[in-house]
């Protein structure tokens, strides 16, 4: 369904082509790799299958890493170059659905709930329990500060629709600044689309790849006006209000019958051979309508993070865990540890993305315009 935003905030999202760091290997001449460490890389992994293992056996318990277990993997983590080529050419030889009456917004998407609240965070703080602020996560039930690729493909009940989406979402949690009561998110849609005016050239995912938008650290005040601040919408149509504002001017107030949303976009380009860098971010960079720049050749569907929340705003406002003394929006950020069935990603972005067609859950949503 359509989010409506009838906010006096309109959110923009900033599509700049983000500036090329220093990257320990050159790009790849060809489309390059995915990840050594999942169990997902053929094609014929089965679409609805689910793991009952226990998300326990195995790992160090919270707090008590095993001497034995090694250390989750950061900083510079290169793909296994044979199981992205044979993912590339798995998607090459698959021909697009019959698209019938599908609009015509190039994406696809998973519907998310709510699962648990850790003070974790396996791609910034891997193997550290209780190190990080605390975070809300959508998606993989089994995740914590342990958690690896590998994991995603072993523990896979989720929360999410489709659930041949393996995946992790989450974000920093969200409190009540009047109780300090926590806030979760009462619908977490993620996009798989093409932000630009074309799909050319534009490739599946790799499993395992690690992805982190926002700035943490970031502690500016959010007035109505800002980026990437909080705003006011609903699923449905209709008009709401939203003119007032916390005390500190920071949150939204918003009418019947919208509450607090929140849109992030990720970027659309990667540099073929990483799936992940020291900060989380290097290995991957926007793109222009013209392509993706030289260090980063390799477009990808871009992720948006489109996320409600059950709170309609107060006079008192809300803060962050990831800064709770500055109590504005600067610093919400969020994580994506993706890992989805190797052939369903490859279907979907044939048959959404590169014909430029809406897809639901299910498959394609009929148009609706």
């Amino acid at each position: 369904m359509t989010v409506a935003v009838i906010s006096v905030v309109v959110v923009s999202v900033s599509l700049t082509r983000a500036s090329a760091r220093p990257q320990p290997h050159a790009a790849a001449q060809s489309l390059p790799a995915t990840p050594s460490t999942t169990a997902a890389a053929s094609a014929s992994s089965s679409a609805g299958s689910s793991a009952k293992a226990s998300p326990s056996a195995g790992k160090p318990s919270a707090g008590k890493p095993s001497a034995a277990a090694p250390a989750p993997r950061a900083g510079w983590i290169p793909i296994d170059r044979a199981a992205w080529q044979a993912q590339l050419a798995a998607y090459r030889a698959i021909k697009a659905e019959p698209a019938g009456d599908a609009g015509n917004l190039p994406e696809f998407r998973a519907d998310c709930r709510y699962s648990h609240r850790k003070a974790d965070d396996p791609i910034v703080l891997p193997g550290l329990p209780g190190a990080s602020h605390m975070h809300s996560f959508v998606g993989n039930k089994a995740v914590d500060a342990h958690t690896e690729a590998a994991d995603l493909m072993k523990f896979t009940a989720t929360t999410c629709k489709p659930v041949v989406d393996h995946s992790a979402y989450w974000v920093p949690t969200l409190y009540e600044a009047a109780t300090r009561k926590p806030v979760e998110t009462t619908g977490f849609r993620v996009y798989y689309r093409s932000i630009r005016k074309n799909s050319d050239g534009v490739v599946p995912m790799p499993n395992g790849m690690r992805m982190v938008a926002g700035d943490a650290k970031k502690k500016q005040p959010t007035p109505r006006g800002a980026q990437g601040q909080f705003y006011c919408a609903f699923y449905g149509p209709g008009d709401i209000n939203g003119y007032a504002r916390s005390d500190n001017g920071n949150w939204p107030i918003c009418g019947e019958p919208a509450s607090l949303h929140y849109m992030m976009q990720f970027p659309d380009c990667w540099d073929g051979r990483n799936l992940d860098s020291p900060h989380h971010k290097e290995h991957l960079a926007f793109g222009t309508e013209a392509g993706c720049p030289a260090g980063h050749p390799v477009r990808i569907p871009a992720l948006t993070f489109d996320i409600a929340y059950g709170a309609k705003g107060s006079k008192a406002g809300y803060y962050l865990s990831s800064d709770p003394p500055g109590r504005s929006a600067s610093s919400m950020h969020g994580d994506a540890f993706v890992m989805w069935d190797v052939r369903e990603m490859n279907q979907r972005v044939r048959n959404c993305i590169a014909q430029r067609r809406t897809c639901n859950n299910d498959g394609y949503d009929p148009f609706r315009y």
